[in-house]
């Protein structure tokens, strides 16, 4: 654990001291909370990481299944205090890019990788097929 605690403090320093870099108040904060959370709660911080690890597993699979060229995923694990959530735009025209936000709660975090890719590639399926419904008539 000390490892990681050092790692995550030269990412800061490392941060601060790229004449390159624009360094945001909040990034910081962030970054500190995260060293915070490992040094009063080492076994959330543990299973921090698994959820880590387990979406970036998710986040191949879903890639992996879904090429459409008409819908654009974006995936957003913040902190630790929101939710990690899937955000698909589907492009039907210049002008009309409906959008929805499938959050990936802890229930839905208990599961396997590619149980929570299967349920994540259904919903951008089904909310696909709530657009085309309506664009169609």
């Amino acid at each position: 654990m000390k490892k990681e605690i050092k790692a995550r403090l030269e990412d800061i320093v490392a941060l601060l001291n790229d004449p390159e870099e624009v360094v945001m108040e909040k990034e910081i904060k962030d970054k500190l909370e995260k060293i915070m959370v490992l040094l009063n709660n080492p076994e959330e911080a543990v299973a921090e990481k698994e959820s880590e690890e387990k979406l970036e597993k998710v986040v191949t699979l879903v890639s992996s299944a879904m090429v459409d060229p008409d819908i654009d995923i974006e995936y957003c694990a913040s902190g630790a205090l929101d939710d990690p959530y899937v955000l698909v735009t589907y492009i039907v025209s210049e002008y009309t890019k409906p959008t929805r936000k499938i959050r990936l709660g802890k229930a839905v975090l208990q599961g396997t990788p590619e149980k929570i890719a299967n349920q994540v590639t259904f919903s951008i399926e089904e909310f696909k097929g709530e657009i085309d419904s309506v664009e169609m008539g």
